[in-house]
């Protein structure tokens, strides 16, 4: 039998045979963070845009949620990182089209991952406001322009709009994987 791993794939004691290579500890950790912290920024996103001009509480909602943004770049980014160093275990047998829809629905997350927190990051250079992460004023990349403000805030939104149809697709192959086809899928990604 060979015992050989994917680089990245781990195993635990009795059931690792029966739900195959993991990924790497870190990667798993990485996933869920991000995740937890993607679902709650969409719904803060979600949640301060139908909130008055002028409020308050809107500034500081809008600030938190920058700050997650920010945080999900500098996570990702690790994350990125840590993949290319450890690997990932191989997909279980399926279709060509599931392999091919699985791929491409996961670099789509990835660049919105990256594309969200940067024209967010550059709609708030285009005010007179900024952006803080943490409390920490960040650099503007730019002036107080409407235009190119609007611009990126609205590619922004509409990311937004794939990114929560990207991660429904993500949670619903998942599930299909856990659920019909019981290929151990999803126990590869649990802690």
């Amino acid at each position: 039998m060979n015992t050989a791993q994917t680089p990245g794939a781990t195993r635990s004691a009795p059931d690792a045979h029966a739900r195959g290579p993991r990924f790497a500890p870190s990667l798993i950790v990485l996933h869920w963070l991000i995740a937890l912290i993607i679902i709650g920024m969409l719904g803060v996103g979600l949640y301060m845009v139908g909130l008055p001009k002028g409020l308050p509480f809107k500034a500081t909602l809008i600030n938190f949620h920058k700050s997650l943004g920010m945080t999900v770049f500098l996570l990702v980014l690790i994350r990125i990182v840590v993949r290319m160093a450890v690997g990932r275990p191989a997909l279980p047998p399926m279709r060509a089209w599931q392999r091919a829809a699985a791929r491409i629905t996961q670099v789509l997350l990835y660049v919105g991952m990256i594309v969200m927190p940067l024209t967010g990051y550059l709609g708030s250079s285009f005010n007179s406001y900024g952006t803080r992460f943490w409390g920490i004023l960040l650099p503007k990349w730019g002036w107080d322009d409407k235009g190119l403000r609007s611009f990126f805030f609205g590619i922004h939104e509409v990311c937004a709009w794939i990114m929560i149809a990207l991660i429904a697709l993500h949670i619903a192959g998942a599930l299909k994987h856990q659920l019909i086809d019981r290929d151990g899928l999803l126990a590869r990604m649990l802690p």
